[in-house]
């Protein structure tokens, strides 16, 4: 199929923190918040692992100005279903400050399960992410593409950073979502696939050997959707502000199209170690924009802009064809110039030494930009 006929289609969800306005705290709430979410949007709202997570998902997209206007719809719905359980909600990586070991599992079979599978790995596991679905319908060509978009994803994830607290404490970390992340069996970067078939084969050995029970227990920052003609990407942190969520589907999309393109002009492909590729994922969660990327192709580290901007160029056409170019690079200048998500987060808590400042940070951006 060519470029032209795929049609890259976008879908994104989001996992949300369910606050207590008094506290800050991180608040149990999920399944009345639910419950009055679900009476706005079905089962486009759904539970999280945890009581104090809510998660929604977009409907298919065809472009960046329906992403935008779904997740406002969304974002304002669960808002205000919050609000009418005296709770808020809030979108970032981590929480800054409430203990995992206070959180309240949801009594649902699925999450128990992950619970009795994973103990501490699971236990401590108090994170929110964003996933982006791109379509791209035939399987054979999608597996190609998860192998090239594999080597741009730490961009993605330094621009997306949001999660410098933990219990409490700043962790020097701009993605400390990511490195919590990592200890778990199946998260990371998957080596390259040959084909489908050998995609396949190594879910069933998974499979077999009792590592895993089903392919959706695959949580690679990239997979191919067991339930979607999609590759998922699951590398960022949950976005704070509806623009940097828009932002990184804009930039995800454009990767998946371009790699797309790469894949069915037979253009050559150079697989990159996988020790680079991890190295590369540390030091944008580490660093996120602030310090040096490490540019995997040339084996070097470099400042963060350029290898933002070696991104940038990589997928301009397809940006282009897809309308995108404008608004996306200009979000990602934003980006550059006022911080990430994470250098928000520290600045709020540098003025007044104050955790809970940084919590009504994220409420109100959170909230921000809703129609």
């Amino acid at each position: 199929m060519s470029p032209q006929a795929q049609e890259f289609t976008l879908g994104v969800e989001e996992e949300y923190q369910i606050i207590d306005p008094t506290t800050r705290e991180l608040r149990p709430h999920g399944s009345q918040i639910l419950a009055n979410a679900q009476e706005m949007l079905g089962d486009t709202v759904q539970p999280e692992v945890y009581l104090s997570q809510i998660e929604i998902a977009t409907k298919v997209c065809h472009t960046l100005a329906e992403v935008r206007s779904e997740l406002s719809r969304l974002r304002g719905a669960v808002i205000a279903a919050a609000a009418k359980d005296g709770s808020q909600i809030a979108a970032a990586g981590t929480h800054p400050f409430s203990d995992w070991a206070k959180q309240q599992v949801t009594p649902r079979e699925r999450y128990q399960g992950l619970i009795a599978d994973y103990q501490q790995l699971m236990r401590d596991l108090i994170i929110f992410g964003c996933h982006v679905h791109v379509g791209v319908s035939d399987r054979e060509i999608a597996v190609q593409v998860m192998n090239r978009a594999r080597l741009w994803l730490s961009p993605l994830l330094a621009l997306a950073a949001g999660s410098p607290f933990w219990q409490g404490e700043d962790t020097g970390y701009s993605s400390y979502r990511t490195e919590l992340w990592s200890r778990w069996p199946m998260a990371g970067l998957p080596l390259a696939f040959e084909s489908k078939a050998d995609y396949n084969a190594l879910i069933q050995d998974l499979i077999s050997t009792e590592t895993i029970k089903d392919g959706t227990k695959i949580y690679w920052d990239v997979r191919l959707s067991e339930r979607f003609p999609t590759i998922e990407f699951r590398v960022t942190d949950v976005c704070t502000t509806i623009d940097e969520a828009v932002m990184i589907a804009g930039l995800t999309r454009a990767l998946a199209q371009t790699c797309y393109t790469e894949v069915v002009q037979n253009q050559p492909f150079t697989d990159v170690r996988p020790e680079i590729l991890r190295a590369a994922h540390w030091h944008a969660a580490r660093y996120g924009i602030t310090e040096h990327l490490i540019d995997v192709m040339d084996k070097r580290a470099i400042p963060a802009d350029e290898t933002i901007d070696k991104l940038l160029n990589f997928i301009k056409p397809a940006l282009e064809a897809q309308g995108d170019w404008d608004e996306v690079s200009q979000l990602v200048q934003h980006t550059l110039q006022h911080g990430t998500s994470a250098d928000r987060q520290r600045q709020a808590y540098q003025r007044r030494n104050s955790m809970e400042d940084v919590v009504d940070l994220l409420v109100a951006e959170t909230a921000k930009g809703l129609s």
